[in-house]
């Protein structure tokens, strides 16, 4: 409350000190300074004279932002009086160069800031912009798979500021951007949040894709890939892969006939034996002596009757 009532106050003394006198002073402020959030940045005026003086000595500087009611510092050289600064920001003085430091930036300290200085010679006061960045955080990216076959791509970035965008390219570096959609969403911190969703068409598809991440002045920051799983395999591939099986069961087949030939021709060999040994032997070894089964030859009759 107190450093919000004494910012008027101290308006109300540069208007009564200074303001019925002619002032020889003016400050010159960079057009736009660019701070990186979660680094140091700082603001930098520079007080001028606009005729020969002998001498200058400043003796007020106050920092604020626009829309914001209370100030950022007060610098005051008078006697008795003391420095007022806000946490987090710090002013130093060097000669006539007078700089506002924001010891530790956020995106929501983007914005128009004024350096009202007064001095022997007169006051003077200028407006400068403050601008904001961050780099996005390296990106993400996974594939929305269904039943082995990959429907979309996504991809996601966060942390940076201002929005930038997510481009898709596949392996020949062609563009596919136009047939994804991007979202973008601010995160609590002021800090943005990108997502992509890249569609996939039936045999329009490549072996990888690539989600690259630009900033909003539409440079590239970082990037990702993406292997998807092989939806069509190469020819030679294709062809070993059906040809190794087939050799292997063609393989087992040959094999099976072949041990079934060799056990029929052992059962066969195995049949033989019984039916033709036996019967050798018996004519051999054993004549027949019924004549009723086996009648005598032709001849038997005449060698019978030569021999009374």
């Amino acid at each position: 409350m107190a450093s919000s009532i004494r910012l008027p106050f101290l308006i109300i003394c540069f208007c009564c000190c200074y303001g019925h006198a002619k002032s020889f002073v003016k400050v010159v402020c960079d057009e736009t300074s660019i701070g990186q959030v979660g680094h140091q940045s700082m603001l930098t005026c520079k007080v001028e004279t606009t005729q020969e003086t002998n001498g200058l000595t400043i003796t007020v500087v106050v920092w604020k932002k626009k829309g914001d009611d209370q100030f950022l510092s007060v610098l005051d050289k008078r006697d008795g009086n003391e420095n007022i600064l806000q946490p987090g920001y710090k002013v130093a003085l060097n000669n006539r160069t007078i700089s506002l430091v924001i010891t530790d930036t956020k995106v929501k300290d983007e914005g128009e800031y004024t350096c009202q200085v007064a001095t022997d010679s007169g006051h003077a006061i200028e407006s400068t912009n403050f601008k904001v960045t961050a780099k996005y955080h390296p990106p993400t990216a996974n594939i929305s798979d269904e039943k082995g076959i990959p429907k979309s791509l996504f991809c996601k970035a966060t942390g940076g500021y201002p929005a930038g965008k997510l481009r898709w390219f596949d392996e020949n570096q062609t563009e596919w951007t136009k047939s994804a959609k991007l979202t973008v969403n601010q995160m609590e911190d002021g800090l943005s949040e990108l997502s992509s969703e890249l569609l996939l068409k039936t045999g329009s598809t490549f072996s990888e894709y690539t989600c690259v991440v630009y900033n909003a002045s539409d440079n590239r920051e970082d990037s990702v890939a993406v292997k998807l799983k092989s939806t069509g395999p190469e020819p030679s591939k294709q062809l070993s892969e059906i040809i190794a099986p087939v050799l292997v069961v063609g393989s087992l087949i040959v094999g099976l006939l072949l041990v079934l030939l060799i056990c029929r021709k052992r059962s066969q060999k195995k049949n033989r034996r019984p039916s033709t040994a036996p019967l050798m032997g018996t004519h051999d070894m054993v004549p027949h002596s019924n004549q009723e089964i086996d009648p005598p030859p032709p001849y038997y009759e005449e060698v019978k009757d030569s021999m009374a």
